[in-house]
């Protein structure tokens, strides 16, 4: 986002000597621009102008000469008893009566690096003579800053930091997508002026008479396929500089300044262009006038065709890319030059004997060049003007600005020829009732307060009829398209603390839908039992379904690929929710939680093989019926699953004994509770071959034949995988299939019963191949089908045995039965007879035999 120096912006608009970057902020928020960052000063503490008066080279025994130097640092800095201050210096750059920069003890370099009295190859050292890298000035090390060379006198003890620009604030702030002018000091400086009333210079008007375009250098407009109608660029200027220094240092002045704007200094014809287009907000580019043949042709991409940007990056372009190329022997727009508004080609850039150049700067179609930089990744500066829309008025300005600089500081001659391709549409214009801005703000605004905003903005207004004006918004403005555009602008420069604040009436609602509130329930009965509800991203890359162990030819490896992620190391929706759970569950454990429990409410993208594409519909214009149809069919499923993660210990250990680690029922009773609390039954059974599951631990969940999860320990190489504890365990399950498997109807409570309980202990033998869950449905459909009638209250496994008492291969099963009837007290042969029923049940379906 902009920088803004407050002694550059100072250059358009008059500001208060006592201006801080924080009163600033306060000015410009007023007027819709928020503060993003006060960036403080470079360099903080005494730092200031020294005089050498002694320079003593003294040779180390490592084979170094460092100089013990006496520097007059003034009346206020020097030694007590006025003598200079002895300082030690490894450059050797520097001689006795040079005026040096000298950071005192309490001074903060950039790093940041405090200085300090030391001792040092046998002297104490008191402060720094400075170098550019010391002071974020530059990249040269090597050897320390001698005022003179720079063009710079002070007396010994001044204040380096004003002399340098390194004690000055910036504010940053955000600019929104309608705002593009305020990319620059220009714009930044008109709301400032409209915000306090400060008398502004606009710099974007000529200050002399431009001279007359015509000749120059052939530049061609070739669009054949316009976005929306829209050409590509609509205009087009170019000059030609020669004799240039071209990869001279730019002034020191305008380094400070690109330096402070968050911009590298790079040469003079570089800066230069850089520094114009953070001035004025036009972007230009300098091309090596001897690596460009006439014409350039500005023009479509053809499929295919590649180029390689600035970045030494080679790109291959789309048939929707605007170009700028030339014709090198003769053959029209066959070479590329650069991506039109977003980058330039590595062919034709500024060399290190680079001595003409020509100038280019242009006005191109905003849409275009959004879809570019966001096509290649390409969030260039030049990008980021054009795209919010730049000033078409401003290519001539700007490259007169250009020209003038390059011809001062690099001694280059113009040539008297200006190129200017000019096909700029009239502004439109439309009209505005004065009373609109009332009537839709609720603001009494007069007529002659909406004319006057509106021209402090820089429309034209002229009289329409009676109660309207019509409008011409300024070139600058290209936001401002219909008449709610100017009743924002009205709204925003009278005040939007003017804007009364009244609380509308909340219409009465039918609240959360049943779905809603069931989603809510989940998670507030699985937090209850200890676990913590977290929210991940839905991005995932290759590696994570890889440390999953997912089989090639899983169908969860299939997943919808972002044509713009975030990362390209995560360019995939994901397809479960552990994928990322576990991720995150590996960050806890990373920080020390070795004790994990979190679960997850999400919705994953599983994409169906065959699904049609989704079209690609022209922007501008609302769709049809039929293409929001194919819209939505192209949108692949978005279930919305319930999972979880649990680690370590699930019962801490204290006083009251020993804890208990998690294990694979911890998951199943996970899921189990889901579904409870949706009314759900679940039927668990073994499944030995689910990734990222233990073969042996991981339990299917289904419901009336339907697969809705799994629960479990976690495969040994998954944990392994993500350096979660040994033993974590998960379960997965989808939450949409349990909520359409729910009971519609109320649930109806059942009376409590008054008559007292009677209990049954009951110890079946079975194979050991054979499931306890399938035991235990097996005696509550035999305890319901007893002569006593469904008389069951609660079934619960106690203990499971192994040993010779029962036999090889086979366990015996106890099961703890409380019994209860509704209208009466159970007798003796009824309990015995749910018993025997019990039995009967599971030896018809096992074998099972009733243990001695």
């Amino acid at each position: 986002m902009p920088r803004i120096p407050l002694t550059w912006l100072a250059e358009h608009v008059e500001t208060p000597a006592d201006l801080t970057a924080e009163r600033l902020a306060a000015d410009l928020v007023r007027v819709g621009l928020e503060e993003e960052a006060i960036l403080p000063a470079a360099v903080s503490g005494p730092l200031v102008v020294g005089l050498v008066v002694e320079r003593t080279p003294e040779e180390q025994k490592n084979g170094k000469t460092i100089n013990w130097c006496r520097v007059e640092v003034g009346p206020e800095h020097n030694e007590p008893g006025g003598a200079p201050r002895g300082i030690v210096c490894g450059a050797h750059n520097f001689d006795v009566g040079d005026s040096v920069v000298v950071a005192l003890p309490g001074a903060v370099l950039p790093g940041p690096f405090p200085i300090a009295s030391r001792k040092t190859y046998g002297h104490v050292s008191d402060g720094m003579i400075c170098s550019q890298r010391e002071l974020g000035l530059g990249e040269d090390h090597a050897g320390i800053i001698v005022l003179s060379r720079l063009g710079i006198e002070a007396a010994p003890g001044a204040d380096a930091r004003e002399l340098l620009g390194l004690g000055e604030e910036v504010l940053e702030i955000n600019v929104t997508p309608d705002r593009g002018y305020c990319f620059s000091m220009r714009g930044v400086a008109r709301e400032y002026s409209l915000s306090t009333g400060a008398r502004f210079t606009d710099h974007g008007l000529p200050t002399s008479p431009l001279p007359t375009a015509g000749g120059g250098f052939a530049v061609e407009i070739d669009d054949s396929a316009p976005i929306n109608g829209v050409p590509g660029a609509d205009r087009f200027v170019a000059q030609v500089v020669r004799g240039v220094r071209a990869n001279d240092a730019s002034p020191r002045w305008m380094q400070q300044r690109l330096q402070q704007a968050g911009m590298r200094p790079i040469s003079l014809a570089v800066d230069v262009t850089n520094y114009v287009m953070l001035d004025l907000g036009q972007p230009l580019h300098a091309y090596d006038l001897a690596k460009v043949a006439a014409p350039i042709v500005v023009r479509r991409a053809v499929a295919g065709e590649k180029i390689r940007t600035l970045d030494d990056v080679v790109r291959v372009l789309d048939p929707e890319d605007l170009l700028i190329t030339d014709s090198p022997a003769g053959e029209r727009a066959s070479r590329l030059l650069g991506l039109a508004g977003v980058m330039g080609g590595g062919d034709s850039e500024v060399g290190p004997d680079t001595t003409d150049l020509l100038i280019e700067a242009a006005h191109f179609d905003p849409i275009t060049v959004a879809r570019t930089a966001r096509r290649h990744k390409l969030p260039s500066e030049a990008a980021k003007r054009f795209e919010r829309g730049a000033d078409p008025q401003l290519p001539r300005v700007a490259v007169a600005r250009v020209v003038a600089l390059l011809a001062e500081y690099g001694g280059g001659v113009a040539d008297a020829e200006v190129t200017d391709v000019d096909d700029v549409a009239p502004a439109p214009s439309f009209v505005l009732p004065l009373d609109l801005p009332a009537r839709l703000v609720g603001v009494e605004y007069t007529a002659d307060q909406v004319r006057a905003v509106l021209t402090s903005i820089g429309c034209l207004v002229e009289p329409e009829s009676d109660g309207a004006v019509r409008v011409t918004p300024p070139s600058w403005r290209p936001d401002l398209l219909v008449p709610v555009d100017l009743v924002e602008e009205v709204a925003r420069l009278h005040g939007y603390e003017q804007i009364p604040s009244i609380l509308p009436a909340a219409p009465g609602g039918r609240g959360l839908t049943e779905k809603q509130r069931s989603r809510r329930s989940v998670a507030r009965a699985l937090a209850e039992s200890g676990l913590v509800e977290v929210l991940t991203y839905p991005f995932i890359g290759t590696d994570q379904l890889d440390a999953l162990g997912l089989p090639a030819d899983d169908a969860r490896r299939r997943a919808v690929r972002l044509v713009n992620p975030l990362s390209d190391e995560q360019p995939f929706m994901r397809t479960n929710l552990l994928v990322t759970l576990l991720d995150a569950a590996r960050r806890n454990v990373g920080r020390g939680a070795t004790d994990v429990a979190i679960f997850e409410i999400g919705l994953v993208t599983r994409p169906v093989v065959g699904a049609p594409a989704a079209p690609r519909l022209p922007g501008g214009v609302r769709p049809s019926d039929a293409e929001l149809a194919a819209i939505d069919a192209a949108v692949p499923p978005q279930p919305r699953r319930v999972a979880g993660v649990l680690a370590g210990a699930r019962e801490p250990s204290g006083w009251w004994g020993a804890g208990r680690r998690v294990d694979h029922l911890d998951a199943i009773a996970s899921a189990r509770l889901v579904a409870e609390v949706l009314g759900v039954e679940l039927t668990v059974t073994a499944d030995t071959d689910h990734m990222p599951w233990h073969p042996g631990r991981c339990a299917r969940l289904t419901v009336d034949g339907v697969l809705v999860g799994h629960a479990g320990e976690l495969h040994p190489n998954v944990v392994a995988a993500h350096g979660l504890p040994a033993r974590a365990v998960a379960f997965e399950v989808d939450l949409d299939a349990l909520l359409a498997a729910a009971p519609a109807e109320p649930y109806q409570a059942r009376a409590v019963s008054t008559f007292p309980v009677a209990k049954e202990d009951i110890a079946l033998v079975v194979s050991a191949q054979v499931p306890a869950a399938e035991v235990l449905d097996a005696v509550r459909v035999g305890a319901a089908a007893s002569p006593a009638g469904d008389v069951v209250e609660e079934i619960r496994l106690f203990d499971v045995y192994e040993g010779e008492q029962v036999g090889t291969g086979n366990t015996s099963l106890a099961f703890a039965l409380r019994l209860r009837a509704d209208d009466r007290t159970l007798t003796a042969e009824e309990t015995a007879g749910v018993r025997e029923a019990v039995v009967a049940e599971a030896n018809r379906r096992f074998g099972a035999t009733l243990r001695a």
